[in-house]
């Protein structure tokens, strides 16, 4: 072919052709990258089908409608030695090898063959109006190389005309795409005209991808590429990205993390904008459409595991990073409620027609930008009302012991107040009222309530409340503490007066205390109260009174009276027993220190033989009368006893079921005799008046020898005297407390004085008249 004159293009060629803005799904370029070939050279089609892989895919190229080239699994071809009929405007299909894709067509090429000896090239892309664009003169066999002339719309280009760049090398042409027609001449060999392919500016598109993480990947492009590797980089542009609004500053690498020319990462919730620019002087396409990077959440407040029948509930379409911008809200459901477009629906009644899968979507005002619809939140509303379970321990009273209380729901942690009450007994209508306990008024957070000093048998109810109005569960069904000791409010007592009775054996249980309505409650394996009242009938008692008679199908359990004022009586087990032997046991507990009997009793009411008591499996005492007396009751004699018997010699043994006996501290009374405190108090004070007795005795027989001194020396002068005054000093002397003694100790000073006869005027002392004044002084008299 000889050698080629090549005027050497610097062309900002485009890559990229725009459909109305939208993406092309499938990409044809060709290289190289011109619009018209000589005959003879060659050209490679490529068809990109971005998505997937390669491997996926037939490949097929189609010339003016027409297969040009049959299906292939390689998406590069070579057309070699071309022909003016290879002219034409091509297009690539893709057609998938599974199922998992669609068939694809791709944007068209138009390629011109031409047979002649000048040729003017341009990019085989469409280009865009106003971008610039370098046209290049090629000459078939020119030897040497000539200056091309260039020609627009007939007329010659020599400088720079209406504002469009002068030639920037020889052979080429740097323009503006604006329509108009070129061609080129060496010397008098001329091109054909060539026309641009134009189209109006691009605009950038913008596209999101929210991945597991926290951050949402953006992509720009100006699609699509025409490039062989679909980059848009490899076209020339450069990509400008903005947030809040276009008038801001682009964004760098400080905001957010730049993966590629054309992607970027960002954390932070907002308004995004991008748009592509290329060449000096900058050509920058339109901006891309807003995007949003929120991220909408369907939210349930409270958030509470379960959501129970007519609780009161709002379901929220959350925007991450959301802000102060208006946003307009839309909803979507698999359930027959359809929410308000807003943020929040308050939901008053929740109930199972609310079942179902919530999505949402937030859209900004004025910019008509959305999220994506929020991932589904499934919502299930439990059909029913919860009810809580109350336990109580103990179940059996000690006086004045504290009763725990424990109120059971599923979930407590989910929100739950828990209210405590008392049980009130309503004999009209066989049930119970309800009565707070103090300091239960607005509830506990502790799912537990310990009532303390709690002395009589007494019936209890819980309840859990949560949120704003309260919504509460049911309450729950009454549990109750016994206490078997009688008071004089309410008392109960069974006839015959014990524990285990026969079947089909009539027993009654008479109310007794301050009231004259009564009923029998009976609280037995099922874990239910049933009753005995005059206002219903009972399958199991009739109530003729205070009396409950009790039929053959009455059952065991524990038993007590209700009176219509509220009151409790004392609660007794009893038993009903279907063998031929019971234990003869007491009903209440047996005081300390009092006598008990048990008995040993056949069905046919006759004395067992060979009877043996046993306490807690132990054997306590043969008898041959059927009894075992306790004369005087402690507390060590609590426990389980049964009995064993024949009904005749030679019988096997019969053993009866066990039953507690139960044994309470003696009272103690107010006027009880002060007999024990004398006892202490009377040796004491027996102990006291003999150490004073012996104390005075001292004392006088050392004033007796005071005395004997003075009587012997009576006669003698004033220095008899003042010796005895001396002794007199010494005694006061010598007197003092003893040691560890209170200040208020007393002791005795005894002063000695001679007394005259009575009628004589002598003042000479007699010898035999002597007599001693005891004084009597605190401590704190000296």
């Amino acid at each position: 072919m000889g050698h080629t004159l090549l005027c050497v293009l610097g062309v900002f060629s485009l890559n990229i052709l725009l459909y109305c803005g939208h993406a092309q799904d499938v990409v044809l370029t060709i290289e190289p990258n011109w619009s018209t070939l000589f005959t003879g050279e060659s050209v490679t089609f490529i068809c990109d089908m971005r998505m997937g892989k390669d491997t996926d895919w037939y490949y097929v190229i189609y010339r003016n409608g027409r297969e040009f080239l049959p299906f292939g699994s390689v998406k590069r071809y070579t057309s070699q030695s071309l022909s003016t009929d290879d002219s034409g405007e091509y297009q690539c299909i893709g057609d998938p090898k599974r199922s998992a894709y669609s068939r694809k067509e791709s944007n068209k090429v138009s390629l011109t063959v031409s047979d002649k000896d000048v040729i003017l090239e341009s990019p085989a892309s469409t280009v865009f109006e106003g971008d610039s664009v370098t046209l290049r003169c090629r000459h078939r066999t020119q030897t040497k190389e000539k200056n091309a002339v260039f020609y627009k719309d007939g007329s010659p280009i020599e400088t720079d005309t209406n504002h469009q760049s002068a030639m920037s090398s020889e052979n080429t042409f740097q323009v503006i795409s604006d329509g108009s027609s070129y061609m080129c001449k060496f010397e008098d060999e001329e091109s054909e005209p060539v026309k641009l392919k134009m189209e109006p500016q691009p605009k950038a598109n913008l596209s999101r991808y929210f991945p597991s993480g926290g951050s949402v990947t953006l992509t720009c492009s100006v699609s699509p590429s025409s490039s062989s590797s679909s980059s848009s980089s490899s076209s020339g542009w450069k990509y400008f990205w903005y947030r809040g609004n276009k008038t801001s500053e682009p964004l760098t690498t400080k905001d957010d993390v730049f993966l590629s020319n054309e992607t970027i990462s960002v954390s932070q919730g907002g308004l995004y904008w991008c748009r592509g620019g290329r060449g000096d002087p900058l050509y920058y396409t339109e901006y891309s459409d807003p995007v949003v990077t929120n991220r909408a959440v369907v939210t349930l407040r409270p958030n509470w595991p379960e959501i129970y029948y007519l609780e009161t509930i709002a379901l929220t379409c959350e925007l991450e990073d959301g802000g102060d911008a208006e946003w307009e809200y839309e909803w979507t459901t698999s359930s027959s409620y359809r929410p308000e477009k807003q943020k929040e629906n308050m939901i008053r009644y929740a109930s199972s027609s609310y079942n179902g899968d919530y999505r949402c979507v937030g859209t900004l005002k004025h910019e008509k930008s959305s999220t994506e619809w929020s991932d589904a939140f499934t919502w299930r509303v439990s059909d029913y009302k919860p009810q809580p379970v109350l336990t109580v321990s103990p179940l059996w009273l000690s006086p004045g012991a504290s009763v725990t209380l424990n109120c059971s729901v599923k979930h407590p942690s989910a929100g739950w107040r828990f209210f405590w009450y008392k049980a009130v007994p309503k004999l009209s209508d066989n049930s119970y009222s309800y009565e707070l306990i103090p300091g239960s008024i607005n509830g506990t957070e502790q799912d537990s309530y310990i009532v303390d000093g709690q002395t009589h048998t007494a019936g209890y109810v819980c309840r859990a409340g949560r949120g704003d109005p309260v919504y509460y569960t049911h309450y729950s069904e009454p549990k109750f503490v016994w206490s078997g000791d009688s008071h004089s409010a309410a008392s109960l007592t069974v006839s015959p007066d014990r524990m285990q009775h026969f079947s089909r054996e009539p027993v009654s249980l008479r109310c007794e205390g301050n009231s004259t309505e009564w009923r029998v409650s009976r609280f037995s394996e099922d874990g239910y109260p049933r009753h005995c009242s005059s206002s219903s009938s009972s399958s199991w008692g009739t109530m003729t009174g205070s009396t409950c008679n009790m039929s053959r199908y009455w059952q065991s359990g524990v038993y007590w009276c209700e009176s219509e004022t509220g009151q409790f009586s004392n609660a007794v087990s009893i038993t009903i027993q279907y063998d031929d032997i019971i234990l003869v046991s007491p009903v209440h507990p047996v005081t300390e220190g009092d006598s008990v009997t048990l008995g040993c009793k056949l069905r046919t009411e006759k004395v067992p033989y060979n009877v043996d008591f046993y306490k807690n499996n132990k054997l306590v005492q043969n008898v041959t009368g059927g009894e075992l007396t306790i004369s005087a009751v402690s507390k060590s004699d609590e426990g389980f006893y049964k009995c064993t018997g024949k009904k005749s010699q030679g019988w096997q043994s019969l053993t009866s079921p066990e039953s507690w006996m139960s044994v309470k501290s003696a009272p103690r009374l107010e006027g009880s005799s002060p007999f024990p405190v004398l006892l202490i108090v009377g040796p004491v004070c027996g102990v006291l008046l003999i150490l004073l007795l012996l104390l005075f005795l001292y004392l006088y027989r050392k004033s007796k020898d005071s005395c004997f001194m003075r009587s012997q020396s009576s006669s003698r002068g004033p220095a008899t005297d003042h010796m005895i005054n001396q002794d007199e000093t010494q005694l006061k002397e010598y007197a003092p407390p003893l040691h560890g003694e209170s200040n208020d100790v007393t002791y005795s000073v005894v002063e000695l004085k001679n007394i005259a006869k009575k009628g004589k005027k002598t003042e000479e002392p007699e010898e035999s008249a002597v007599y001693s004044d005891v004084k009597i002084r605190s401590a704190t008299d000296q």
